[in-house]
């Protein structure tokens, strides 16, 4: 295989990846309410961090935090698709590795409302402050 015919199928092999991922972002959409509604939140917290009079850094921190949550949002309910795949009966297994899914995103939530409250939140703060006086 020469050097042409690699770099083709390396980006059919990403263009195939993009695909899946999209389609992964469209089910997760359509079909779990939880990564709805993280999806709403991060729709309006990422322009907010895009303008809050932050450092790049602290900027990134941000964005990342949000899309940390989504995530592993997305990997709890692959876990819990899977499981599901498995079998409908109830397992103690079965309901320990869903729980383990769920307690990550839990996890992820309060380090994500750590951070914009950190950093955020004195800005917010001092802005509501300066608004209401």
């Amino acid at each position: 295989m020469n050097n042409s015919d690699q770099k083709h199928q390396e980006l059919a092999r990403l263009w195939h990846a993009l695909g899946y991922s999209l389609c992964g972002m469209r089910d997760a959409l359509l079909k779990e309410s939880a990564f709805r509604q993280e999806m709403i939140l991060a729709l309006m917290l990422v322009p907010l961090a895009v303008v809050l009079p932050v450092t790049m850094v602290e900027r990134l921190m941000l964005i990342a935090s949000i899309l940390w949550v989504l995530s592993l949002e997305l990997l709890n309910s692959a876990v819990e698709a899977a499981i599901d795949r498995i079998s409908l009966e109830r397992h103690p297994l079965a309901k320990q590795a869903k729980d383990f899914a769920s307690a990550a995103v839990f996890i992820a939530l309060c380090l994500c409302g750590l951070v914009w409250l950190s950093l955020a939140g004195p800005l917010v703060w001092a802005w509501l402050r300066s608004v209401l006086t």
